[in-house]
C-alpha cells in the first residue's frame, strides 16, 4: 500500500524527521501539526504519515479501532522504505506512533538507516493504570533517543518516569505542566503552548545536530 506523506520544513534540510500519529488522532491533528511546524521552523524536514487503520477512516472503511501497537511495526518500516530519505533520518511520533517507532528503532539504527528516535508524549502506561508499563524494550534500547514529555502527562508523569528502568541512550525533555499533547495551563504554569512548541523545536534541532 502506498504511503501518503505530509511534508513541512526546508527540502534541503540536513536532517529528516519521520513522524507517525497517536492511536486516536490523524497525522493532521492540531497536536501533530503544531509539533511538525515547530520542528520545521527549527530547520528540520518533517514527514508525517498514517497507519492503514487511520487512513481508512478517511475513506469508505469507517472508524477502524487502533490495532495492537506491535502489529504496526511492518507498516512503519514500509513508510521508512518509501520515504527513502537521502540524508540522516530520525523516526518517531506522537504517543503510539513513537511507541511503534521505538520497537523498530534498534534494527534500523544497527543497519544505518536511522540516526535517532524522537517520541512526543511517550505512552509509558495507559491512563490510570500505572502498573501496566510499556517500557520493557526501552531498558536495552541502543538508539539515541529523545522523549519530549509534559510533566503532568497522564501516560507518564514527571514523578513516575524517573523510577523506570530506561536505557542511558534515552534523554527526556520535560515541558512544565504539559499534558499528553504537551500543552500547559498558562494561567497555572505561566507557560504557553506556543512557548513549549518553540522549546520543542529548538531542543530537537540541537539534539539531532549531535547525532550527525
Amino acid at each position: 500500500m502506498a504511503v501518503n506523506f505530509l511534508f513541512d520544513g526546508p527540502e534541503d534540510a540536513d536532517i529528516t524527521v519521520l513522524l507517525a500519529h497517536g492511536a486516536g488522532a490523524p497525522m493532521d491533528s492540531a497536536s501533530m501539526t503544531g509539533a511538525a511546524n515547530a520542528l520545521a521552523l527549527a530547520g528540520l524536514r518533517v514527514a508525517r504519515f498514517e497507519f492503514g487503520y487511520m487512513a481508512g477512516r478517511r475513506g469508505e472503511a469507517g472508524r477502524k479501532p487502533p490495532p495492537r501497537a506491535e502489529t504496526l511495526n511492518p507498516e512503519y518500516k514500509a513508510a521508512v522504505a518509501q520515504l527513502d530519505a537521502k540524508g540522516p533520518l530520525i523516526i518517531g511520533g506522537k504517543s503510539m506512533g513513537g511507541r511503534v517507532a521505538s520497537m523498530i528503532a534498534d534494527e534500523l539504527y544497527a543497519s544505518g538507516t536511522i540516526v535517532g528516535l524522537l517520541c512526543l508524549g511517550y505512552p509509558f502506561h495507559p491512563p490510570a493504570k500505572p502498573t501496566q508499563l510499556r517500557t520493557k524494550h526501552l531498558a536495552a534500547l541502543r538508539t539515541p533517543t529523545l522523549i519530549v514529555q509534559g510533566t503532568r502527562d497522564e501516560f507518564g508523569t514527571v514523578e513516575e518516569v524517573p523510577n523506570y528502568e530506561l536505557s542511558d541512550r534515552i534523554e527526556v525533555l520535560w515541558l512544565e505542566d504539559g499534558d499528553h499533547d504537551l500543552k500547559p495551563r498558562k494561567s497555572i504554569s505561566g507557560f504557553s503552548a506556543a512557548a513549549h512548541l518553540k522549546t520543542l523545536g529548538d531542543a530537537v534541532a540541537a539534539w539531532s545536530a549531535r547525532l550527525t
